[in-house]
């Protein structure tokens, strides 16, 4: 396929070999296509750059190729995420290493106005928290339900989370858009846990 047209073609996702690629986890096909010159940065009909496929499924390696390629980090589907929301989530976190260590942006929103430190809150996912914090993502960005990810971690009953983001700056007093406060929405003895931590 040394024809870079029909390399090029588009399904009727308008997705490319490409975007399929980076989903299978054909690195060497990825590469290919790479330095046949295919556009790294191609949206589908769902906004999802090759980069998103790629973070989303797991594929360290295709991830390090589109980043070299140039692809754009801080790209968004139609739901306002980026790359890193999806590492985030997902807790592949040599992934969010690698875009993070590349400059995407920690604090970007996504349609909902949640923040990749939102999703890994609200999953628990105790080491991404801790890169994103040392990436200085904000601990009281408000969501459009008025939710900071320490309310995600406390009605999730995710502990170590809550912990960690208080002891991080986050605030137990916020109130969200139904008047709670993540105190309010801690179970068990984790209200107390966490203003202890606050009190010192």
């Amino acid at each position: 396929m040394a024809d870079k047209t029909l390399a090029c073609k588009t399904d009727q996702d308008c997705r490319t070999a490409l975007h399929w690629a980076c989903s299978a986890g054909h690195t060497n096909i990825v590469e290919f296509l790479l330095d046949l010159g295919v556009e790294v940065n191609l949206q589908d009909d769902a906004l999802w750059t090759p980069l998103h496929i790629a973070a989303s499924a797991g594929r360290e390696d295709i991830v390090k190729a589109l980043i070299s390629k140039g692809a754009q980090l801080n790209s968004v589907n139609q739901n306002g995420c980026t790359a890193l929301h999806y590492a985030a989530s997902k807790d592949r976190y040599e992934i969010a290493q690698l875009l993070l260590e590349s400059g995407a942006d920690p604090n970007i929103s996504d349609r909902y106005e949640s923040t990749p430190l939102h999703r890994a809150s609200a999953k628990g996912n105790h080491h991404l928290i801790q890169l994103l914090l040392k990436q200085s993502a904000s601990t009281n960005i408000q969501d459009s339900q008025g939710n900071t990810p320490l309310h995600l971690a406390c009605e999730e009953e995710r502990v170590e989370a809550a912990k960690m983001l208080v002891q991080h700056g986050a605030s137990i007093y916020i109130e969200n858009k139904e008047e709670k406060t993540p105190l309010q929405l801690a179970k068990g003895g984790l209200g107390n846990v966490l203003r202890r931590i606050v009190e010192g």
